[in-house]
């Protein structure tokens, strides 16, 4: 047994991103997020403020908590599914996760006033 037996295995590590690609990939998950929609809304789940927070690794591994307008959403099972998907399509991505979460609750003034201007909530 060499000394190296014993040594703990050596873990690589990614640079970290520099703020310009990150910047960039920034910019194509959120024209990503704008293609996936409620079906009973017609505004994109970015505008209205399903999402709550994207993080995005050195590796370029994506984790998006997300929510529903409301808990009994009859798309909840398929909606993570879709922005998964959506995600994807981006080659930089390596992966994607998507968590629901409730808290806190969405309400109608998470909505951009892009979203509010397309259902004529002015």
């Amino acid at each position: 047994m060499t000394p190296m037996d014993d040594a703990a295995p050596i873990e690589t590590q990614s640079a970290p991103l520099a703020q310009a690609e990150l910047d960039a990939l920034t910019d194509r998950l959120i024209e990503q997020l704008k293609t996936v929609f409620d079906p009973e809304i017609p505004v994109d789940i970015y505008e209205l403020g399903l999402i709550y927070k994207v993080d995005v690794s050195d590796d370029k591994d994506v984790v998006i908590d997300m929510t529903l307008t409301a808990p009994g959403c009859p798309v909840a099972g398929e909606m993570p599914g879709w922005v998964e998907d959506a995600v994807r399509e981006i080659a930089e991505v390596r992966s994607c996760k998507v968590e629901l979460v409730f808290e806190p609750p969405w309400d109608p003034s998470r909505m951009s006033d892009e979203a509010k201007l397309q259902l004529n909530m002015f």
